[in-house]
């Protein structure tokens, strides 16, 4: 079954496009990632989304405009890729609402009937609720990825975990299984460079690595109550958003190269002490992050002693890890099995994720399945040959 996983993250600049090709043996579920790419928001699409983002206050107009033109970008990104059997779409997240540490509900826009219509195939989108509305945290998904992935490791590679490092960094560990957001990874460092260049992000770390880091506003950083909180839990941009960083960060007037190195600093120390406090041996690391040489060489000297692997090495492209997990999740929603891992979401139990939009005709599903994969075998085309 060909499953095409659409995902935009927490940097919301694109839409990233995973299609997986899932084929099942016994407990054995082999993934071959037959195309992957990133297709940009169109930039007034991009800005509007912005403009609704915490602390920004937006209407129910903006909300039903933004539902719809995300729908349709990513129909148009599906449309760029391969036929499929089956999409599942993420959406992008507007907001998650916590309070006192409990998800109280969650929204992603992106109307899935543009995708259905588009490319005539069933969807499975809206998959967070779900566990939101069974007691989750509605998030870390990916770890029910995560898991079955990571338990071909070998012995020797010790206690092992996956990190994200998205606009929001978070990590699974494999044993006992545990999965939760760390906190920011390019959010803040993102926020900072676009304000004061229009560019949105530090390409190839060259602020952080021209900067110093400032360790009274590291320190006051690491302050923040979120990180001291225990697990499940998760974040996004409605707390580590610009208006976040000018109250923070504002009165120590730092020039920007000294603030992001400041900021990938705080995102090295938080995941760091996290991989540190689970005594991790291995941690497969995937997202934008990998692509900043000043954050991974802060981390490794934070984190000094422990191997940090790109998830290509277990084949599953970097950039694209999120929305192979997604396809991973859509799969498991088209065969009736759950998409929720309890012990790292905080549900009170495995549900079957998301809603079904159908595609033209009768819509087919496989037969439902009684137990999902205990292991996954991923491996990856090489570009120019799927």
């Amino acid at each position: 079954m060909r499953v095409l996983g659409l995902m935009s993250g927490t940097s919301h600049d694109g839409i990233d496009c995973a299609l997986v090709q899932w084929s099942r043996d016994g407990d054995l579920l082999t993934g071959v990632v037959e195309h992957t790419g990133t297709v940009p928001y169109p930039p007034d699409l991009r800005a509007a989304i912005v403009a609704a983002l915490p602390p920004n206050r937006t209407d129910m107009g903006a909300v039903c405009r933004l539902d719809t033109l995300v729908g349709r970008a990513f129909a148009e990104a599906a449309a760029t890729c391969p036929a499929a059997d089956l999409v599942c779409s993420h959406g992008q997240t507007m907001y998650h609402w916590v309070e006192d540490g409990r998800v109280r509900g969650t929204l992603q826009l992106g109307q899935p009937a543009w995708i259905a219509e588009r490319l005539g195939v069933p969807v499975v989108s809206d998959l967070r609720v779900r566990d939101v509305a069974a007691g989750g945290q509605g998030a870390p998904l990916v770890s029910a990825f995560d898991l079955p992935l990571l338990s071909g490791l070998p012995a020797s590679a010790g206690r092992t975990g996956a990190l994200n490092l998205g606009g929001i960094a978070n990590l699974t560990v494999c044993e006992p299984p545990l999965a939760y957001d760390t906190g920011p990874a390019s959010a803040l460092t993102d926020a900072a460079v676009r304000a004061a260049t229009g560019m949105p992000y530090d390409e190839d770390g060259r602020l952080a690595a021209a900067g110093k880091v400032h360790e009274g506003l590291l320190t006051e950083l690491l302050a923040e109550p979120y990180y001291h909180r225990p697990p499940p839990k998760t974040t996004g941009k409605e707390l580590f958003h610009a208006g976040y960083l000018d109250r923070v960060a504002g009165p120590y007037a730092l020039g920007l190269p000294d603030l992001v190195a400041t900021l990938t600093a705080l995102t090295a120390e938080t995941v760091a002490a996290r991989i540190r406090r689970h005594g991790l041996g291995t941690v497969v690391v995937s997202g934008g992050g990998v692509r900043n040489p000043a954050l991974m060489s802060a981390l490794r000297e934070r984190a000094r002693g422990v191997r940090l692997p790109p998830s290509d090495d277990l084949g599953v492209p970097s950039d694209a890890k999120e929305a192979v997990a997604f396809s991973y999740l859509g799969w498991l929603t088209a065969h009736g099995l759950p998409g929720t891992v309890p012990a790292c979401t905080g549900a009170a139990g495995s549900r079957v994720l998301g809603a079904v939009t159908p595609g033209r005709g009768p819509l087919r599903l496989p037969e439902p399945l009684d137990l999902p994969p205990r292991r996954l075998q991923m491996s990856a085309v090489a570009p120019g040959t799927g």
